[in-house]
């Protein structure tokens, strides 16, 4: 699977280890991701791609802020596995 813009991932390595997070930007081997919560829009985290467990899921970038990310992430989470938050 191709990483892209607004692909909600899943983190499996690092001390973001098991968060969700969206992509928001790709540049070869590394996607710079965001959760709107520790890693706002403004500065994204820059992560290895084969560090990054991708899902079916894509969301729409335009106009999007770090509460409607946080939104988006939670909707997520709670669609895949209710018993987890």
């Amino acid at each position: 699977m191709e990483a892209i813009s607004g692909m909600i991932v899943r983190s499996c390595a690092g001390h973001d280890k098991g968060m969700f997070m969206v992509i928001t930007a790709v540049e070869g081997d590394f996607a710079f991701v965001c959760d709107g919560k520790a890693r706002k829009l403004a500065k994204p985290k820059r992560k290895r791609i084969k560090h990054l467990r991708f899902t079916n899921t894509v969301t729409d970038m335009e106009n999007i802020t770090d509460k409607k990310l946080r939104s988006v992430i939670r909707d997520y989470t709670l669609k895949s596995d209710p018993g987890n938050l």
